[in-house]
This record gives C-alpha cells, structure tokens and sequence, in this order.
C-alpha cells in the first residue's frame, strides 16, 4: 500500500518550530517510500483564521524545501459535506444538543456527588452530561455525541489504533469515565476539530496520520468517529513535542520560535533540521 501522510496546520498564526518538525517529519516519511505528502488548511474556526497567515504557512513550508500534491483542501470548502454527517448522526440519535457555558460544564463537573474534583479529557473538563436528557432542538446550542449510546453501537473489539507500528486497545468505560460527551458541532463553527479531520483524512486517502503526542488520546475520539460513520482508520504516529528552553511546548503565541523570525534572522532550512532533531 502506497504510503499517504498529510499536515494540516490552521492559519490562526505563525507556524513554529514545532509545526516545522511536524511538516518536515510528515514530509519525510512520504518521500521515503515514494508516497504522497498533503497539505491541508483547516480554517473552519472563521473568526482567527486570516488570509495573511495562510499565506505564510505556504512560503514557510516551500522555504523548508517542502512540496505538495495540488489542490490544497481547505475546510472552509467543505461546510457541507460536515454538515451532512452531522445530520446523520442526529438522525441517529447519537447526537443531543447543549446549550450549557463552560461555567456551568466546570460548577456540574465539581459538584460533591461528581467526586469533587473534575476529570479533564483530551475534549477539557468530562461533560457531565446535563443536557442530554434535556430534549432541546437541534440548533438550540452546540451539539455533542451521546457517548453512551455510541459505545453501545460499536464493537469492543473495534476499539484500537496502530501508533508507530503498536497496537493501542481501549475500552467503552474509558471513553465514557475519561472522554465523555464530546462537541461535534459549536453554532459559530458548524462543525469541529474531532469531526472535520476524520472527514477529511479519509477524503483524501490518508494512511498515516503524525501529529503530536500531545494528540494521542483525541485519537481515541477519532476511532469512535471513524467507526459510527463507517470510515477507515489510518495507522498514527504520535511524535515528540518541540519545547522552549523551560520545557513548555511551543504554541502559536510563542513568536520567539516562529519559521519567520528565524528565516528573518538569517537561519537555513537546514539550521531548522538540526534543532528539531531531523
């Protein structure tokens, strides 16, 4: 099976050190078995992407001698076909609405009979489940997956991934104790990280998905995703994080390791190659 790796950054800021390391490991392990390396924008939070920084993930990325099969997929393209698996699974009764705030997620989360202290998941603070017995009507907040009635529709056996060559298991009572509920919808949105990805790594034919290993338990989200649409699983490969000098993972605020300061700095794509470790 030819091998087909992607890199999906959202044009919300500048790309750092980390994202070279992602692009360029991506990029790699294509180029080493002759497959094809992706790109695709993932733009669907509207009110941070900017056209500036979409622009700059393309100059970046060519600057680091990284190439892509043309036509890059941007979600904002793509509203429809998430709007209709969203639709499907409400049809399914998978699905509820919530119109609850993170205040009230955090105050129901740490409330006494909830053991006190709220456990937090790879989606935040576990949804306690308020609104899904609440009956609201489909726009009437953000829309989450029932998980109760997901893990009841899919097979134990189902639930794993191959991460770097090693088969993950997980259980039913682990999505449910750490993962809970998740947002597949938010109205400002029409759609969401979890939901988009597994839409679209399966669009475009993706057999290996690298990300961070900060992402591992989010894949979790992804096989139950994957199996309630009935989509293929890629195999993944959670890779290190590219930290500051403390120990912090870099995050798009941290401009002191943005490509761009460096590249204005007189660095080389090869310079970059050696500090994160390739």
């Amino acid at each position: 099976m030819t091998i087909t790796t992607r890199f999906a950054p959202s044009p919300t800021g500048p790309l750092h050190l980390g994202h070279a390391y992602s692009a360029l490991l991506a990029f790699d392990l294509a180029r080493a078995q002759a497959g094809s390396f992706l790109l695709r924008i993932e733009d669907i939070d509207r009110s941070r992407a900017r056209p500036e920084w979409e622009t700059q993930i393309y100059d970046d990325l060519h600057w680091l001698g990284i190439d892509w099969q043309e036509p890059v997929m941007r979600q904002s393209d793509r509203l429809e076909i998430y709007s209709t698996a969203i639709q499907g699974l409400w049809d399914a009764g998978l699905l509820f609405a919530c119109d609850c705030k993170r205040r009230d997620i955090l105050e129901a989360a740490s409330a006494p009979q909830e053991g006190g202290s709220p456990v937090v998941g790879p989606d935040g603070v576990v949804y306690p489940g308020t609104c899904r017995t609440k009956g609201l009507k489909f726009g009437e907040g953000a829309l989450r997956l029932n998980m109760p009635k997901a893990v009841q529709m899919v097979e134990q056996s189902a639930l794993q991934f191959v991460d770097d060559g090693r088969v993950v298991l997980f259980d039913k009572q682990d999505l449910l104790d750490s993962v809970g509920d998740i947002v597949l919808m938010r109205q400002d949105m029409g759609t969401s990280y979890h939901l988009s990805v597994v839409i679209d790594d399966a669009a475009q034919g993706v057999t290996l998905v690298s990300r961070g290993e900060d992402l591992r338990e989010a894949t979790k989200i992804h096989i139950v995703l994957q199996r309630l649409i009935d989509l293929p699983s890629p195999e993944y490969l959670h890779h290190k994080l590219i930290r500051d000098d403390a120990g912090k993972r870099l995050a798009k605020r941290d401009d002191a390791r943005a490509i761009a300061r460096y590249r204005s700095e007189g660095a080389s794509a090869k310079d970059i190659r050696r500090w994160v470790g390739l």
